[in-house]
């Protein structure tokens, strides 16, 4: 009976896992579209998912928080632009990410950058392992209300 308890516990922690996943689109161009018709803003996460400390930290600690994905699913679309060293990607997801790495003139990873419907930048939030989601929330909100 224990075991069927931790199986059942196992599956809905992997189910809220993978539901927390799906919201990340990897197409901005698509991503654009839905904040535009949902008015919403593009949140853009630079990351080296399976080489940065500090983006898997990120990940970890804010961007699949319960804070988090509940802002993000009335506020934000969610873009991921990885750049891993390990993980396979496709030839075309890895090429359209460098250049979106070059559009974006990204240099240092995570970067966090907030864009509005047609694609204008509003702003770029900086990583610190000392902010709380809240703290990241706080900015967006800034951003959300700043003129186009």
């Amino acid at each position: 009976m224990k075991r069927i308890a931790l199986m059942a516990l196992l599956l809905l922690g992997a189910l809220k896992l993978v539901a927390a996943e799906g919201a990340w689109l990897t197409d901005l161009p698509k991503a654009q579209e839905k904040a535009k018709a949902e008015n919403k803003l593009v949140f853009m996460d630079f990351t080296g998912s399976d080489w940065c400390p500090p983006c898997k930290q990120l990940h970890k600690d804010v961007l699949t928080s319960k804070e988090f994905s509940e802002f993000a699913r009335d506020n934000l679309v969610l873009v991921e632009v990885d750049l891993p060293r390990l993980k396979p990607q496709t030839p075309e997801l890895q090429r359209a990410n460098r250049e979106l790495q070059r559009k974006f003139k990204v240099s240092m990873f995570p970067t966090l950058i907030i864009l509005n419907g047609e694609g204008k930048e509003l702003g770029r939030l900086q990583y610190s392992p000392a902010f709380k989601t809240s703290d990241y929330v706080a900015q967006i909100k800034k951003l959300q209300n700043k003129p186009a």
